[in-house]
């Protein structure tokens, strides 16, 4: 087994998610939704890796196509990172853990170049395969570059979005409607995974929008085309290069592709359900006020049970940024999500053995089921990728997904 499907292996591990415990929870729960494999059957994804690895016998001037009565030259080579790593590649790699994972649930995975090696296209010639391919949703991976000695405080993702209208009404519809809500998506889940929103080129909360970008133009099935980071800047740059960080980006993605094929909705706002009902159950107590011996009152709380709001569902639509957060929050009857919710809600306690030092619980429990794909073939530095620090937002990512993945899905 190599690095590279312990890694895909590893990636689907995190969002098969079975074996995943909340931090904020410490009882052992009942049996959780595993994962079947068929999740998204039926469903197709178009992954783009951008750029190619030789375009050897083609001429990436030749002009193409823009899709809105313009040209544009037919590809680019691709930025090369602080560290001399080749965009094509960084692409590459992260778009085979994204493949592996979305095939572990079922999906069909198209591809617009089948190796890192050769040509893979001009612009116009993969918006035509997308298209063709009938993706309920295509990704084109991506990473930026800027001038690294003049603009080293630039950094972060986003995701471009097209200028509409689109000139062409298939095109148009599919970007005005499923392209753009998929692209905030896969914004969301990046943002829930730790990345920082770029901070140049016009980005407002993750997304730019440009009119010069031919993709999006082209394609008639929804598109998400991301720039995973800057590859002129140090960390941005160490990120991409790193066997480690590519597969966080794939984690993000692919979190995104799911999030929008199965819901629809946020996973940032399935988790805010999630936690917010769990944290009014806590919460939730009786206020009394006793005098003290001073004279002033003291307060005291006395835990009662659960309330029944606590049990309804909540819905919340929350779109968070690197300097803002909204959210909106209405009480409504339980949906089939909420009970796939609540079903995954630990209801028993078990006494377990104590952690490490400074090692939780949940975290020795997930590291040792991780530890075989460590000790195979030399695979060092998996630890960091799931520690005390993030375990609980990669614990409640994970039962969120499972549980949509097992019960929400849209017929």
């Amino acid at each position: 087994m190599n690095r590279t499907a312990i890694k895909a292996g590893l990636g689907a591990c995190v969002l098969g998610a079975s074996v995943l415990i909340p931090a904020h929870v410490s009882a052992q729960p009942d049996p959780a939704p595993t994962a079947t494999g068929t999740e998204l059957a039926d469903l197709t994804v178009f992954l783009d890796p951008g750029h190619q690895g030789s375009a050897e016998g083609n001429d990436l001037t030749r002009q193409v196509d823009d899709g809105r009565g313009g040209t544009k030259d037919c590809q680019t080579s691709g930025m090369t990172s602080l560290g001399g790593v080749p965009e094509h590649t960084i692409n590459w790699n992260v778009a085979q853990l994204v493949k592996s994972s979305l095939e572990t649930l079922g999906a069909s995975v198209v591809q617009s170049r089948q190796n890192d090696t050769g040509w893979g296209g001009c612009v116009d010639e993969r918006a035509r395969a997308a298209s063709e391919s009938n993706a309920d949703v295509a990704v084109s991976i991506h990473a930026d570059s800027t001038a690294s000695g003049e603009d080293a405080g630039k950094h972060g993702f986003h995701m471009i979005v097209p200028t509409l209208p689109i000139p062409d009404e298939a095109a148009n519809a599919a970007q005005s409607g499923g392209g753009l809500e998929a692209s905030k998506l896969m914004r969301d889940a990046y943002v829930a995974d730790g990345f920082v929103p770029a901070n140049y080129a016009g980005v407002v909360d993750g997304i730019q929008t440009r009119a010069d970008v031919a993709g999006p133009a082209l394609t008639k099935v929804p598109l998400v085309f991301v720039e995973m980071g800057n590859g002129s800047h140090p960390e941005d740059a160490a990120q991409l290069e790193s066997a480690d960080g590519q597969l966080k980006h794939a984690i993000a993605i692919t979190t995104g592709i799911v999030t929008y094929l199965l819901t629809g909705s946020s996973v940032g706002s399935e988790l805010d359900a999630v936690q917010s009902a769990a944290a009014t159950t806590e919460a939730d107590a009786t206020t009394t006020t006793a005098p003290s011996s001073s004279g002033s009152p003291t307060t005291t709380t006395t835990p009662k049970a659960p309330s029944a709001a606590a049990a309804q569902d909540t819905t919340t639509t929350a779109v968070t940024t690197s300097a803002s957060a909204t959210t909106t929050t209405t009480t409504t009857a339980p949906t089939t999500t909420t009970r796939a919710l609540e079903a995954a809600t630990p209801t028993t306690t078990t006494p377990s053995a104590p952690a490490p030092a400074g090692e939780s619980t949940e975290l020795s429990r997930l590291l040792e089921t991780l530890r075989p794909l460590l000790e195979v073939d030399g695979v060092d530095g998996l630890e960091d990728l799931v520690n005390n620090e993030n375990l609980g937002l990669v614990s409640d990512l994970a039962r969120t997904l499972m549980a949509m993945l097992n019960d929400a899905r849209p017929n």
